[in-house]
């Protein structure tokens, strides 16, 4: 697994490094080959950089009237609340991830529409992601908690429970406030075309 080097302070100066010290392809031991910004770990045998890049995550924002859908969580971070997410698989599209992940967490299906927001994670520095947040609206579906919530409800934008996992949810209910609050959201929604919701 590739991991940050813990002594530094900078990002732009991190220094990826191996917990092991062995090629995973072929065993040789790996060398340290200077990239753009940072010393990337190399096998002279297959000829092969390794990187750690971070995770696809996915969450959909669903919206009843000035309230927000969010899952208490179990596993990581569990007892506190989100807007229901997860990772995105290999060979899965990432709006057919979020459309999976909201049925697994909340029992809604949903039609996934435009890109409400993307940021990236860096609140746990071992697992950093990168989130994009869709906007989705119901269509079926009966509104229960699934295997990786314990709850899930509607809370007004204005009253989001006090435990939230993520800054960056926190940031996209920002938004979502702003947005309710001038009553732009219409406008916004009639910019994305019927035809491109999945």
């Amino acid at each position: 697994m590739l991991v940050f080097h813990p002594a530094t302070q900078k990002p732009e100066l991190e220094t990826a490094v191996l917990r092991y010290r062995y090629c995973p392809y072929c065993g040789k031991l790996l060398t340290g080959r200077p990239g753009r910004e940072k010393i990337h770990p190399y096998c002279d045998g297959c000829q092969e950089s390794f990187y750690r890049n971070p995770t696809v995550g996915v969450a959909v924002v669903v919206v009843e009237g000035d309230s927000v859908l969010l899952a208490r969580r179990l596993g990581s971070y569990a007892g506190m609340w989100c807007i229901p997410c997860g990772y995105v698989e290999w060979n899965e599209e990432v709006r057919d991830a979020a459309r999976r992940e909201m049925k697994e967490e909340t029992g809604l299906e949903t039609e996934i529409g435009p890109v409400f927001a993307v940021h990236s994670n860096f609140h746990d520095r071992d697992r950093q992601t990168v989130g994009i947040w869709f906007w989705g609206r119901k269509i079926g579906g009966e509104l229960r908690h699934g295997s990786d919530a314990s709850e899930v409800g509607f809370f007004r934008i204005d009253a989001l429970p006090d435990a939230m996992a993520f800054p960056t949810d926190l940031m996209v209910c920002e938004k979502l406030r702003h947005l309710i609050r001038s009553g732009s959201i219409p406008v916004w929604l009639a910019s994305y075309p019927e035809s491109e919701w999945t």
